[in-house]
């Protein structure tokens, strides 16, 4: 079993790493139920350093489709092999779980299920629904796989009505063979594209640290705005194993504003950048920020 956190790496770090805790009430509260029951969550299973925060502000992030990939991205340390097939209760299961956590955001993800014909579409849509039915009043964001930028597969998706669709371009167009498994960049914008042309509120992330120039994260910022993307995040990479590919580079956090000051001029609605944002932090404020009128 491998290693963590490379040793060499462990003492690189620069304090901005460092894991500030948020518990509160309400994060007591949360913590306790989802001990109580049992409940699934990547903030826990992937060992988010921004868990207590959001659970302070009821907001959690659920992983369908089990938790085997059928891609194996190289800065992912989710399992890759063959998943089993889908389990027809989750989608009830996880409306269950919103309800006794007693969230007003909740965030869905998944692996990546190529063996699907359909990727999991149906899936996914029958878990809004669900969570719909059972939480009337959380709203719903979804962070898909590309479901190979297939209108067909996109539109049962977009259908089933989620407050937003988020899927993550990871990183910059030259370092994507590199880094990601079967994943293209042109699909992932192709997807959040379509996605936006139907009227879904789009999102994406991507992690920096892998590499990349100043000028090649612009680029991608830009890629992502002309593709309808008008919520984006940016946070600093960090290698899960001593298998996953390198850090390259950990950024200041004087870059990340300056990201985010960038991202907003050319016109996001908003932008979470720093060192420990992830694609679902304070995800509940984007929402807001794209009801809010424009100044």
């Amino acid at each position: 079993m491998p290693k963590l956190y490379d040793q060499v790496d462990a003492l690189k770090k620069p304090g901005w790493l460092k894991i500030r805790l948020h518990r509160t009430p309400q994060y007591a509260e949360v913590r306790h139920i989802v001990d109580k029951h049992a409940l699934h969550t990547i903030c826990s299973s992937g060992r988010c350093p921004n868990q207590a925060e959001c659970w302070s502000r009821r907001t959690a992030t659920f992983l369908i489709l089990g938790d085997i990939c059928t891609r194996g991205c190289r800065f992912c340390a989710t399992q890759t092999g063959r998943p089993s097939a889908p389990d027809p209760e989750e989608p009830l299961r996880v409306a269950e779980s919103v309800r006794l956590m007693k969230l007003r955001y909740v965030v869905v993800t998944s692996v990546t299920r190529d063996d699907l014909p359909d990727g999991g579409a149906a899936h996914w849509a029958r878990t809004v629904e669900a969570i719909r039915k059972e939480n009337p009043d959380a709203a719903i964001e979804l962070l898909i796989p590309d479901l190979d930028a297939r209108p067909d597969l996109l539109d049962v998706v977009v259908a089933s009505q989620p407050d937003v669709v988020g899927h993550n371009i990871e990183t910059v167009e030259r370092l994507t063979p590199a880094v990601r498994s079967r994943a293209r960049y042109r699909t992932s914008l192709e997807t959040l594209r379509y996605l936006s042309a139907q009227g879904a509120a789009t999102k994406s992330g991507l992690m920096v640290g892998l590499g990349e120039t100043d000028d090649e994260v612009i680029e991608t910022l830009a890629d992502l705005y002309r593709a309808g993307v008008r919520i984006v995040t940016l946070g600093q990479y960090l290698r899960p194993t001593l298998e996953h590919y390198p850090v390259a580079a950990y950024v200041a956090p004087e870059k990340f504003e300056w990201y985010r000051e960038k991202a907003l001029e050319m016109g996001f609605a908003y932008c979470a950048s720093a060192p420990m944002v992830r694609s679902s932090y304070r995800a509940h404020e984007a929402l807001e920020s794209l009801k809010a009128p424009r100044g």
